[in-house]
């Protein structure tokens, strides 16, 4: 019998997280700092958003727009897809593939952000799926051999 994958096998636990009285500058320090690139906004304890590398660049990429002066509220996405730890895995990856999704805020009963699923997460679990068969990307990574040179034919007129 084999087991159903679940977010919790994969997802980042316990996650930095930001307030959502801060700025968009903020949340972009902290994501260089931790080298991540989803915040699940909290205000106290509830999640409200969550603010993504992409949403920080759209603004950055605004004239005369200053992200120190945005609060976060005004970039994040207000409605963040939330699944709890038991869901399969295979149920967050379809919904975050149709959706264009690049991340998942996983919480527990209370609605407390528990972790966070991204598409990294993602790959890692479907690397350890696959395991480590031989891939056509391992074959192009492999040196060539030098091969002797072909003589040319030479025609005889």
């Amino acid at each position: 019998m084999t087991r159903t994958i679940l977010v919790q096998d994969f997802m980042t636990k316990t996650p930095h997280t930001i307030g959502v009285s801060l700025s968009l500058a903020d949340a972009a320090n902290m994501m260089k700092a931790y080298k991540i690139r989803h915040l699940p906004v909290l205000d106290g304890n509830a999640l409200v958003g969550v603010v993504s590398d992409r949403d920080i660049a759209i603004v950055e990429a605004l004239a005369k727009v200053d992200p120190d002066d945005v609060p976060i509220e005004e970039a994040m996405s207000q409605a963040p897809y939330t699944v709890p730890p038991s869901e399969p895995l295979e149920v967050v990856a379809r919904h975050l593939a149709k959706h264009k999704l690049g991340s998942a805020v996983v919480v527990d009963a209370n609605q407390k952000v528990i972790g966070v699923f991204t598409v990294t997460d993602g790959m890692r679990a479907l690397a350890e799926v696959l395991g480590e068969r031989p891939t056509a990307v391992d074959a192009v990574m492999v040196p060539a051999r030098k091969r002797p040179a072909v003589k040319k034919a030479t025609r005889r007129a």
